[in-house]
């Protein structure tokens, strides 16, 4: 079955980051949601098994960056991808900071 996780990186501070608010959605309909831990990671970002289309991760870091006294640039940052593989399992991590970002499909 295909599950979704996250992972947050500060890549200014060197560390995890903590408490980013994150929503997943299809075509506007919101199907889950969650906050990163300690270690900046959602282990299971939505329902048990996600059927093969586009979604849609919606990362506050806006509220990241006020929380942690940084001026960011980007309110939100929001990564598109596909599930082609309903039994796959898909991570999505995204390194932060307050003038940019980045993304892969991670392991």
């Amino acid at each position: 079955m295909a599950t979704l996780s996250t992972h947050v990186l500060d890549t200014t501070s060197g560390e995890p980051a903590a408490g980013v608010a994150v929503e997943l959605s299809t075509r506007g309909t919101r199907i889950a949601g969650g906050t990163t831990d300690a270690d900046g990671r959602i282990g299971a970002v939505g329902p048990d098994r996600l059927e093969p289309g586009d979604y849609v991760l919606t990362f506050d870091t806006g509220g990241y960056h006020r929380a942690t006294g940084q001026i960011g640039f980007y309110p939100r940052v929001s990564i598109e991808f596909t599930v082609t593989d309903g039994e796959a399992h898909y991570h999505v991590p995204l390194l932060l900071s307050p003038f940019g970002y980045a993304t892969y499909r991670g392991s």
